[in-house]
């Protein structure tokens, strides 16, 4: 084969697979070194190389010289081997090229199936590493066929699939459509990689952002985090490196037309962009914006919020259904619990109560309590006396005496809880016996009735019947 030939072969094969031109090469070496086995016999030691001096891919099969030749596929004797080479010597391994043209039909078929199959698994390669370190990126292509739900995307030199869980609920496509989705997974398959698309995913919509406003793709503007209800709402939190640029301005564009472009792309998704803060108080209030926040109440252990705002801004914050908290609570990372200031203030109310109802603590010291976290008689009655400590003007014995008080009192409405309930039950029984008792009443009449019914016919008679 003429290094010209194969050169173009190479080069039009690594064009329209994407496969790199080493691989090839590499392929069409071990397919004919497959071939040479094919017709010499698989013990034989071959090795083939690209020789594009020689314009042509070289067989050679090597022989250890020997003095003595009981082997003539793995030995070669020292007359035949200076042939080779003048300069040998007793051990050298010398290699005789072969005659590429003598192997034969079968062993060419050989050959052949070889580079092919070696060219399937160059071109899934190419594939799976083509696209492995592209998760995140938008791709465009175009609707294949939809199957149960699923969407197969030609995206060219390949195919992806959009599951149906990962399509915008109430959107429709058809086969042609152009189709844009971000690349979630990149699976390594016996059948080949399997490349997993996604328009549901927060990456889509940070994606889309990065493709619509050049701050975010210059890395002026950072998305820091961002949530998602497809289809009906998303929240994403924005900062700036520089002082002079405004994140949310520039997310917006000029009269919303980029983030409108984002909203078209997501067939109506609301958007709201909220400037991110290190602050996760002030974080939080700008997520659940545009509702009023006046108190944060923060649980750093449990990474939860209690969140107080006015009564008339309480389903503001809350949003439909719940929505507005729920995507703040996914954007912020923190669980929130919003409550309107008219059942917070009746909370503190009943908690102050439960904590005066100690004996010896009085308005100050439940005041101090409750702003250290201790707002019930169980948290008292659970704490121990290095928590105690902590509230002002609460010594060791204060705390020790707090403790027992609170589990006494707790004691106490117990008995009492089950006084209660044995009271209610046993007036449940006097009811029930009651009934029964009625009941008895009720038969033993319909019984006496029914005995007076059972009167003989001559006692029966009637006082006509005597004088007749």
């Amino acid at each position: 084969m003429l290094f010209s030939d194969i050169k173009r072969v190479i080069e039009q094969v690594s064009r329209d697979k994407g496969i790199p031109m080493e691989s090839l090469i590499q392929t069409l070496e071990e397919a004919l070194e497959s071939a040479a086995k094919k017709k010499l016999g698989s013990h034989i030691d071959v090795e083939a190389q690209y020789n594009p001096d020689a314009g042509e891919i070289e067989v050679f099969q090597f022989r250890e010289v020997v003095e003595e030749v009981t082997n003539p596929d793995f030995q070669l004797c020292l007359k035949d081997g200076r042939k080779l080479d003048p300069d040998c010597e007793i051990g050298d391994s010398l290699g005789s090229k072969l005659d590429t043209t003598s192997f034969g039909r079968i062993a060419a078929q050989s050959a052949k199936q070889v580079i092919i199959q070696k060219v399937k698994d160059a071109e899934r390669n190419a594939v799976y590493d083509g696209f492995i370190d592209r998760k995140g990126e938008i791709i465009n292509g175009i609707v294949q066929r939809v199957d149960r739900g699923d969407i197969v995307v030609n995206l060219g030199q390949t195919e992806a699939l959009l599951p149906a869980r990962e399509q915008i609920p109430r959107e429709t496509y058809r086969r042609g459509d152009r189709i844009r989705a971000s690349i979630m997974k990149v699976l390594q398959d016996s059948r080949g990689p399997q490349i997993i698309l996604s328009r549901t995913h927060p990456q889509f919509l940070i994606a889309l952002f990065r493709s619509e406003v050049p701050e975010v793709a210059e890395g002026v503007v950072n998305i820091e985090t961002a949530s998602r209800e497809p289809g009906v709402r998303a929240k994403i939190a924005v900062s700036s490196q520089d002082s002079g640029v405004d994140p949310v301005g520039a997310c917006v564009g000029m009269k919303g037309s980029r983030v409108q472009a984002v909203v078209q792309e997501l067939r109506g998704e609301k958007i709201d962009i909220i400037p991110w803060n290190p602050d996760s108080a002030r974080f939080v209030c700008n997520a659940l914006a545009p509702a009023e926040i006046l108190r944060v109440i923060i649980d750093e252990d449990n990474r939860a919020m209690e969140v107080i705002v006015p009564d008339e801004f309480l389903s503001i914050a809350i949003g439909k259904k719940g929505q507005n908290v729920r995507l703040a609570s996914r954007l912020t990372g923190w669980h929130l619990d919003v409550k309107s200031e008219a059942s917070y203030s009746q909370a503190i109310k009943e908690g102050y109560a439960a904590l005066m109802g100690i004996p010896g603590i009085g308005m100050t010291l439940a005041e101090a309590l409750y702003s250290e976290g201790f707002t019930t008689l169980q948290d008292v009655a659970d704490a121990v006396v290095e928590d105690l400590l902590q509230v002002e003007g609460v010594d060791e014995d204060t705390a020790l005496n707090m403790i027992q008080s609170a589990l006494q009192v707790l004691a106490s409405e117990k008995n009492k809880n089950a006084q209660q309930g044995k009271t209610d039950t046993q007036v449940e029984e006097a009811e029930e016996t009651e009934e029964a008792n009625s009941d008895n009443e009720d038969d033993s009449e319909t019984t006496l009735i029914d005995e007076n019914r059972q009167v003989p016919a001559d006692e029966a008679a009637t006082p006509e019947s005597e004088n007749e």
